[in-house]
């Protein structure tokens, strides 16, 4: 019989677990999720930042668990999964957003103990964290993995090559998951382009205007945009999607908006 797309789109009596979750595009899956029905697992590094959104889920009706975990440490990753399973008995839903992708001067002097922390965060963790929620998923009754990769992993530059690299990575992991736990558990990534999320109020605004003047959508995403592929992915809306990578970035990949010559 088939569904509605309410039905499909809905997450009542699913759980579901977001490493960054406290900010940016994190936050805003977070929110969504708790709006689509899901009770929420929330872990960032800082445990006050995590409360600060659980009490924002608790004020929609669903029930929040604030986690402080760091998502490049493989002990505190196992430690936030038996958090979740032991409060809730169950996740439905992962979604492997945490990363980072710092500044560096030079390729040269781009420092080892640096080039290890963007590759902990960006594939290490993501890597831990799924093996160990999708294990326990695939022997259960199915669930979504979703890892935020970065469209710098498809078109990569060399001052974001570390981190293009590591979410590269995790896009072949994506895939190699998606076999190795389906057919009950799907895993798909999520490759954002430019969103104007918390950390873009260091830019200048107006160098990147120039920039985005050229995307086929001409401006930043919001970070509210990633919502609608995020709960696509996560629900029953996606049914037969597993190891696929979407690109959501205003088709700022694809090229420039205007001919030339």
């Amino acid at each position: 019989m088939s569904r509605t797309a309410a039905e499909l789109f809905d997450l009542s009596g699913r759980v579901a677990l977001v490493t960054g979750g406290s900010r940016g595009l994190g936050r805003e899956m977070v929110l969504a999720f708790a709006q689509a029905g899901a009770d929420v697992v929330i872990s960032s590094r800082k445990l006050d930042a995590c409360e600060a959104v659980a009490e924002e889920v608790r004020a929609l009706g669903r029930e929040a668990l604030p986690v402080a975990a760091h998502a490049g440490r493989w002990d505190e990753l196992d430690a936030l999964a038996d958090r979740a399973y032991e409060h809730f008995g169950r996740v439905d839903v992962l979604v492997n957003n945490a990363g980072m992708s710092p500044l560096f001067e030079s390729l040269d002097t781009l420092g080892e103990e640096l080039f290890d922390k963007v590759v902990a965060l960006n594939l290490k963790g993501p890597f831990r964290l799924a093996s160990v929620v999708g294990t326990r998923m695939a022997a259960g009754d199915g669930g979504s993995i979703i890892n935020v990769s970065s469209t710098a992993s498809l078109r990569p530059h060399w001052a974001l090559m570390p981190y293009g690299a590591a979410k590269a990575g995790l896009n072949a992991m994506t895939e190699a998951f998606a076999g190795a736990f389906g057919p009950t558990v799907r895993v798909n990534a999520i490759a954002p382009g430019t969103f104007l999320t918390d950390v873009s109020r260091a830019w200048d605004m107006e160098t990147f205007a120039k920039i985005a003047a050229d995307f086929p959508l001409e401006r930043g995403g919001q970070p509210d945009e990633i919502v609608g592929l995020a709960l696509y992915l996560a629900s029953d809306a996606s049914s037969y999607v597993t190891g696929a990578t979407v690109v959501i970035d205003g088709g700022a990949m694809w090229g420039t908006r205007k001919p030339t010559g």
